[in-house]
């Protein structure tokens, strides 16, 4: 099923329910009326931290897992709840001021696109899409409806990685070169494709878990509710998870656009899981802040990173298990991930931050070391756009260019070793085996 056929399919599911934008349809005492999507470990997450603002009244919940429903129910037990999103759009469409989108990977695009098309503001999670095509039509969307949108990557309102962004673009290591980036995590399998099937918990609603993606037999412990990102017709592996965090920071502060190459060096691909361990190389032409051409190396995996002298701390300091290096003309700026401190090393030694770079301390707010008031200053920057009293920081125009870049280096995995090169302007590559995997058909669920 093509997706321009199930966008009509699902639009026509809303015939007489469609609504002006919810800028101007809020509910009288200027509350902003939420629907969640996915109420999974993150859906609950988002779910805590959307409705710490004090204006924000849930009043839909969606998810395929009765027991999920259930326990999100007991919460906001005022919401109507649902175990299909197509069917709450269509009926709550006139009770909803804005959608978050909490979904495995796969269902993240269907669902946003769909509350889009009812002139929803969307908050959804990383990584944005699935598909490369996806992030190019969600971001297509939002802007031709002028929808207020934030991709859900919390840790881009931190107080240490506004702080890097500023120290970066200050020129404080000079122009950057290169970056190193890296994760120990691994949401990747090797091992062999399930065989058989399991029955279906009561509680799950396998159909529509699956979604739009390929007919499956369910196969207790490598789907739902977790291990979904390690499979490539789901999730995005590390690199589509940790990567989209580690990336952030340095892709945002050195203002760049998308890749013009992509090589991964990894396993030979098996059709199913994404690598256990990848490295995977990107050139981007140079911005402002970097030089002519900026080379970026991403490593994840148990043990990860390889070693490099950039990479090199001193006093022999171990590296943190996961973050960046900006190697630029002038030194280097280490970026732990996360709730740590960058730190600016010069000459093999360590130099004290120089804060005096920071001209605008009010728009970088205050430290507060605790990851429950950093987190929901992501959210709740959400909640006041839609309001009308603030703007997003990592809208669909920014994410859809970030999650495009991430996508290149995902599908680089399937052609291990071989440098693909990318047309930004075509949205293709020059290697036309790798176009194939840019998108799939959705399936009719």
């Amino acid at each position: 099923m093509k997706k321009r056929d199930f966008l009509k399919s699902t639009a026509a599911l809303t015939m007489g329910a469609f609504l002006p934008s919810p800028l101007w349809a809020l509910s009288n005492d200027k509350r902003l009326r939420t629907a969640h999507i996915g109420l999974g470990m993150m859906g609950i997450e988002d779910l805590k931290a959307m409705t710490a603002h004090e204006a924000v009244e849930v009043v839909a919940l969606c998810d395929v897992d009765a027991d999920l429903l259930a326990k999100a129910g007991k919460m906001h037990p005022k919401a109507s709840v649902y175990a299909d999103y197509r069917l709450m759009l269509n009926e709550m469409a006139d009770k909803i001021d804005a959608v978050v989108v909490s979904t495995p990977d796969h269902a993240h695009a269907p669902a946003s696109m769909m509350a889009m098309e009812l002139n929803k503001p969307v908050y959804c999670q990383k990584p944005l899409t699935h598909h490369v095509t996806e992030a190019r039509a969600m971001n297509k969307m939002a802007r031709e409806k002028n929808l207020i949108t934030q991709m859900g990557i919390q840790v881009h309102s931190f107080y240490d990685y506004k702080l890097a962004t500023i120290l970066i673009q200050s020129g404080i290591i000079g122009k950057v070169e290169r970056v190193r980036a890296w994760s120990n995590k691994n949401w990747g399998y090797d091992g062999p494709e399930p065989k058989g099937s399991d029955p279906v918990p009561d509680n799950l609603d396998w159909n529509l878990w699956l979604g739009t993606a390929p007919e499956r037999d369910y196969k207790e412990g490598h789907y739902h509710p977790s291990n979904w990102r390690k499979i490539l017709d789901y999730g995005c592996g590390t690199l589509g998870d940790m990567g989209v965090h580690i990336f952030d920071t340095p892709y945002n502060a050195l203002n760049l656009d998308v890749p013009r190459t992509i090589k991964n060096k990894c396993r030979k691909p098996t059709g199913f899981g994404f690598p256990e361990n990848n490295v995977v190389t990107y050139e981007f032409p140079g911005t402002r802040y970097t030089t002519d051409t900026l080379t970026w190396i991403w490593n994840d995996g148990l043990s990860a990173p390889e070693w490099h002298k950039d990479l090199e701390l001193p006093g022999g300091d171990k590296l943190p298990d996961q973050g960046a290096m900006f190697i630029g003309e002038k030194g280097r700026l280490l970026l732990p991930h996360f709730m740590q401190l960058p730190r600016h090393i010069v000459n093999g030694e360590y130099v004290d931050l120089d804060l005096s770079l920071v001209k605008d301390k009010e728009a970088l707010g205050p430290p507060t070391g605790d990851y429950g008031v950093e987190s929901n200053k992501h959210y709740h920057q959400f909640v006041d756009a839609c309001l009308g009293k603030d703007e997003c920081s990592a809208p669909f125009s920014y994410a859809s260019r970030l999650i495009e870049t991430i996508l290149l280096g995902v599908i680089a995995g399937r052609f291990p070793n071989k440098t693909l090169h990318w047309d930004s302007e075509k949205a293709q590559f020059a290697e036309e085996e790798a176009n194939a995997l840019l998108d799939a058909p959705y399936r009719k669920f």
